[in-house]
């Protein structure tokens, strides 16, 4: 098995994709709000790259069936029902609703994941199952690619940590491991945090910036380790739960 890691400012490749199992990190926020979002009851969550996009689709369903939800700059959409913030994301706001999603970092990313034999979206909050579902994924083989979508083209410190903790968990007790110099990076980046994420609040730059906004407690749930124990599986287009997976690491 290969496993690489993409840190987040380069752009995608198909080839860097193709026929793997692929996982888009998005910590601070998309990610982590996709989680919330499916866990309190959401039916799907569609991601898209335009905030035009994201409205025209919007036109196909009855208006109690979706709610238009993403953020620019950090702040909700004009003329959207909710923002990034996962605190938003309630059985109240969402429940058996269709989510049309738009973020500045991390539908973007997930867009690039198109010709992957299974992709995930994963955070901190759901980082242990993610392990799990790929662990299974490759059990009869594969190799391994995890894109960090970073924050407007730069390494967000935060991405490249939970990358770490995934390549960690990945490749717990596999024989014949490959890892490509990303994967090396996240890897020895996420080692002074494996006694706990909190502190990335402190490090990171995104983090900082979102705290300065007056997001810090989306910055506090976004740095919750295993809050939910399903993977978020990206699959014909939607973000849906997987089924809990017995990780074997």
């Amino acid at each position: 098995m290969r496993i690489d890691v993409l840190l987040g400012e380069a752009q995608v490749a198909p080839a860097d994709v193709a026929d793997r199992i692929v996982v888009v990190i998005d910590v601070l926020r998309a990610a982590t709000t996709v989680a919330a979002a499916l866990d309190a009851g959401a039916r799907a969550v569609i991601p898209f790259e335009t905030v035009d996009e994201t409205a025209s689709r919007a036109k196909a369903y009855a208006r109690g069936e979706v709610q238009l939800a993403g953020e620019r700059r950090m702040v909700k959409i004009d003329g959207f029902d909710l923002g990034n913030s996962p605190a938003e994301y309630t059985p109240a706001s969402v429940d058996g609703r269709t989510i049309l999603y738009t973020t500045t970092n991390g539908t973007m990313a997930l867009a690039a994941s198109h010709g992957a034999r299974a992709c995930y979206f994963a955070a901190f909050v759901n980082v242990t199952a993610t392990v799990a579902s790929v662990r299974s994924a490759i059990e009869h083989g594969g190799d391994v690619t995890i894109i960090c979508a970073g924050h407007e083209r730069h390494v967000a410190l935060e991405d490249v940590v939970c990358a770490g903790r995934l390549v960690r968990g990945i490749t717990a007790g596999v024989e014949r491991v490959t890892r490509g110099d990303g994967a090396r990076v996240a890897e020895m980046t996420e080692r002074p945090f494996q006694g706990g994420v909190a502190s990335v609040a402190l490090e990171a730059g995104h983090a900082r910036s979102l705290v300065a906004a007056g997001f810090e407690r989306d910055v506090e749930m976004c740095l919750t380790l295993d809050r939910y124990d399903r993977s978020v599986r990206y699959h014909d287009r939607q973000l849906q739960l997987e089924p809990a997976t017995r990780a074997d690491h």
